[in-house]
């Protein structure tokens, strides 16, 4: 049983799901519509009444959470605390009042999962088609064969900012909905050739935003009762008529979203036009079961982000045999070191696979690029969290400690870079790990015992061992080395 929270831009929900009969089937929603992007002040921070708001939100989802027995919960945040300049003072909190980690997910990241979603809930794996999902703060846009992802874009225009920005006193005039549709198109207009859109393809629409008008278009018989151009004009046409939101009186349209309503629905008529699509079929799936089929896959050893990394080092031209014995070197000498949990041990094998990267860029302090191009790359199935941990990883893995010495305070982690700089440095020196013949120890110091035909066989190792003295002694731990016969 799986559980996914989603703090959009417009509203936080909950999913939770079971796997069964090839499917995951919700057996609790939860939705609580903050709208937190309403939130932002002036200068791009949340307000005080925002964070509580969202602070109290979560104590309540985690109330549901602990009625049920979960395989596994993640928790993803999206545009407003992708662009929140405090939200980094709010993260620890939202985490605390939830009780898991909360992953600030990229607009890439964000589009994949919706995408995940969206494909588990059709299961036709030869359909071309194209996903639209309209949030509070940004609209992703995917087009896709099957289960298979060909492109993603992320675009920062939703219902919430948009209403913001061209119906803010709740008037709803038609010179406002032409601002609004011209300012979606704008900034969809220089991507829509990398969609290669054509009238073959099935266009989908996965957000709440796109159901509720697809339910208001239907019960209100607008147009010819299908989410079309002429459909959401004749929409536009009674809401410019209404002439304001406390005015409005639809069927389908619940009262807190129509102060919203008029910003997707301007997306959605923008992107139509822009795109060049005749209609959209909206679909019951989006990123909350995206996010849970993510789950289920990592649960059965399907972890896209094994593909991410292979992707990734193929694209930029790894040397996959250094990086490999890389790999299996550090994982041996962490194993070695006996860390209290296994929780580092992916980020490592990952992280050294990907160690060489910035040779791409430069020869001189590769590892530096190597870090920047990971912390900063869109590496599919990643958090930014995970991506940060791993670029920390590649960037001790050689030189001066100091600059990722307040991570080394957590012992595992620790024990995580001394085994990465260990198998960089014997790979340098072409030796192969035998257990039998080095062992390694940290604690307060680090002890490492050696067999003497290991550095008579490769005596440049002697000199590293030397220079990693000096790295340790430089943040206050001592590396003692003996030789044994």
């Amino acid at each position: 049983m799986f559980a996914a929270v989603d703090l959009g831009s417009n509203s936080f929900r909950l999913h939770i799901g079971k796997y069964e009969d090839g499917g995951i089937r919700v057996i609790k929603s939860a939705r609580d519509p903050i709208r937190l992007a309403a939130g932002l002040d002036k200068n791009g921070n949340l307000t005080e009444q925002a964070c509580k708001t969202a602070i109290d939100s979560l104590t309540r989802f985690r109330a549901i959470l602990r009625d049920y027995s979960l395989n596994a919960v993640r928790v993803v945040a999206t545009n407003t605390l992708r662009v929140a300049r405090n939200s980094h003072e709010l993260l620890p909190e939202l985490e605390r009042a939830i009780g898991y980690p909360v992953e600030i997910i990229s607009g890439e990241e964000e589009g994949r999962l919706i995408y995940m979603g969206v494909a588990g809930v059709l299961a036709e794996p030869e359909e071309e088609r194209m996903v639209i999902d309209i949030g509070g703060g940004s609209t992703e846009v995917v087009r896709g064969l099957g289960g298979h992802i060909r492109h993603v874009e992320s675009f920062g225009i939703g219902t919430v900012n948009q209403s913001l920005a061209f119906f803010p006193d709740g008037a709803i005039t038609a010179a406002a909905f032409e601002r609004a549709i011209i300012s979606a198109r704008s900034h969809v207009e220089d991507a829509v050739h990398l969609f290669s859109f054509s009238e073959g393809i099935n266009v989908y629409g996965s957000s709440g935003t796109m159901r509720a008008i697809a339910d208001t278009i239907e019960r209100n018989g607008m147009g010819d009762g299908r989410i079309s151009l002429s459909s959401l004009d004749d929409l536009m046409q009674r809401l410019i008529d209404f002439g304001h939101v406390s005015q409005i009186e639809l069927d389908g349209m619940k009262p807190d979203r129509a102060g919203v309503i008029m910003g997707g629905l301007a997306v959605l008529i923008g992107f139509m036009q822009e795109f060049g699509i005749e209609f959209v079929t909206p679909v019951e799936a989006g990123l909350r079961m995206g996010v849970m089929w993510d789950l289920q896959l990592r649960a059965t050893q399907s972890d896209r982000r094994e593909l991410s990394v292979e992707d990734f080092a193929r694209r930029f031209h790894v040397d996959a045999a250094r990086a490999h014995s890389v790999a299996e070197t550090a994982l041996g000498f962490f194993q070695v070191l006996k860390p209290a949990t296994d929780s580092y041990a992916r980020y490592l094998y990952w992280g050294a696979l990907l160690h060489e990267t910035g040779l791409v860029v430069s020869p001189t302090g590769y590892h530096k690029h190597s870090a920047y191009m990971i912390a900063n790359a869109d590496l599919p199935g990643f958090t930014t969290r995970e991506q940060k941990l791993m670029s920390t990883l590649i960037l001790g893995q050689k030189g001066n400690l100091k600059k990722i010495s307040e991570m080394l305070a957590d012992v595992d982690f620790a024990k995580a870079v001394l085994a990465l700089r260990l198998a960089v440095m014997f790979m340098h020196s072409h030796i192969t790990l035998d257990p039998d013949k080095v062992k390694v120890k940290l604690k307060s110091k680090i002890d490492l015992e050696i067999r003497r035909d290991y550095i008579k066989e490769h005596p440049s190792i002697g000199f590293w061992f030397q220079k990693e003295q000096e790295w340790w002694a430089g943040i206050g731990v001592d590396f003692g080395v003996k030789v044994l016969a």
